[in-house]
């Protein structure tokens, strides 16, 4: 795993290189830079995972780089600023602009050293939270005793001692992303940062600024991909990426090195990938959505997740999970699923596997009373879902449990199938009845696999 790298701006050289010194002999990946500008262009080179900055500099002085840096928000890494003739004025300045923490001079090394320690683990601790609130996701142990989830976990730790490449397989629901956290806790690189990449939620047009970052002026912003530096970046749902940010993601891989958008110099980083889809990649490459030169480098160790109702035996344990993850994280009231009620769920086929279960749990803890879970209401609680699951003309289309663009791919390609087959198989009476031209309407069936005949 890469140590973290540190950046010590300071215009007094005596200062600056005995921090660097110190801070080499903790093990840290340390440069250094004169003033403002320079440190500017250190940034915008590699991105830091700590700045260590003083005040007060001839040409560019910390607050105004503080400034700059938070013109987002919040700073892109944590800073710990430094200062000889500092007020509280300026501290407290320094602290609204985001800064970790405000060390006087002359530096107490030992300090120094405790300061670094926290503002490196109040970081990791910060980009984890936000991956929990962004996802919805516990870290934890993937859940289940039976043979088929005791073989998973055995094949992810060892999968994880490698520095290699995963792609992730299985239907939506099944638990790919809680394996990329599994393998990633388990890695050499646990030290370094998971950054989650949901493909398919980000709109085309903003994928290659999310995972290449950008520059403009002054200003840069930080890609996923360079986020992820020395550590794992795990790309969801990376069938739903587009051809020209795949393109750019291959040459990346290739060089170990890539641009921003706008940006004029190289890169470097140090980034395993963990990718997870639920289509055939192999149909997508035959199809030519996929690029089949990424697919072989992002398909160097598969793991498949199964679904659900391969290890229906876990359900009970799954159940008693989520019960107890929403009494403690939502507040909601404690309910037990009775016999009953257990046996039925583990003769439910779950099509939206433990996606569909943790929602299901939630559902009837929010709606349901008494201490128990009893039959009647899981058949009705199921039954409800599945009528909220029909769509135009009866479709089922089971997508309330999908992410957003994979259900919307789900409910346009049954619908375009269903109002085809209504028209008799002709692609010029369905796009008069959608309203599309009949170019754009071949081009969306194709996308969404749907078998047509030209004519």
């Amino acid at each position: 795993m890469t140590a973290p790298y540190i950046l010590v701006v300071d215009d007094e050289p005596d200062i600056r290189n005995l921090v660097q010194e110190i801070l080499e002999d903790e093990g840290f990946q340390v440069d250094v830079a004169e003033g403002g500008v320079a440190a500017r262009k250190s940034c915008r080179s590699r991105r830091p995972d700590l700045v260590l900055l003083d005040i007060w500099m001839p040409d560019v002085d910390g607050i105004s780089l503080l400034k700059e840096w938070a013109e987002n928000g919040e700073l892109p890494f944590p800073v710990i600023v430094m200062s000889g003739h500092g007020t509280v004025e300026t501290a407290v300045e320094a602290t609204r602009l985001g800064a970790y923490d405000f060390l006087e001079k002359p530096l107490s090394l030992a300090k120094l050293l405790l300061t670094v320690e926290r503002a490196l683990e109040a970081d990791k601790l910060r980009r984890e939270n936000v991956g929990l609130r962004e996802h919805l996701q516990p870290l934890q142990e993937p859940i289940g005793k039976s043979a088929v989830m005791r073989q998973l976990r055995e094949q992810a730790k060892r999968i994880a001692l490698h520095d290699t490449w995963v792609l992730l397989t299985g239907e939506s629901g099944s638990g790919k992303e809680i394996f990329a956290h599994y393998m990633h806790q388990n890695s050499n690189r646990k030290e370094g940062p998971l950054v989650v990449m949901p493909v398919g939620s980000i709109a085309r047009e903003n994928s290659e600024f999310e995972l290449f970052g950008s520059e403009e002026g002054e200003s840069v912003h930080y890609g996923r991909l360079e986020q992820a530096n020395g550590g794992i970046l795990f790309l969801q749902g990376v069938a739903d990426m587009d051809m020209e940010t795949q393109s750019r993601l291959h040459s990346a891989i290739e060089g170990q090195s890539f641009m921003r958008v706008g940006g004029v110099d190289p890169v470097n980083v140090d980034v395993c990938i963990y990718a997870s889809t639920h289509k055939d990649l192999e149909l997508e490459v035959k199809a030519g959505r996929f690029r089949e030169d990424l697919y072989y480098h992002l398909n160097v160790v598969p793991f498949r997740i199964p679904p659900l109702r391969e290890h229906c035996e876990d359900i009970s344990e799954l159940l008693a999970y989520y019960v107890d993850y929403f009494v403690s994280q939502e507040n909601l009231p404690y309910r037990r699923f009775s016999v009953a009620a257990q046996n039925r769920l583990r003769n439910y086929p779950w099509p939206g596997n433990v996606r569909e279960l943790k929602n299901l749990v939630q559902r009837l803890l929010i709606l349901g009373n008494g201490e128990d879970v009893g039959l009647e209401e899981v058949e009705s609680s199921l039954s409800m879902h599945t009528e909220n699951k029909v769509g135009i003309g009866g479709i089922t289309s089971g997508a309330i449990d999908l992410p957003l663009r994979e259900a919307r791919e789900q409910f346009e390609r049954e619908y375009l199938t269903h109002q085809l087959q209504a028209c008799g198989g002709s692609v010029g009476k369905l796009a008069k009845l959608v309203g599309m031209e009949r170019t754009n309407l071949y081009r969306k069936l194709r996308a969404l696999g749907v078998d047509v005949k030209q004519g």
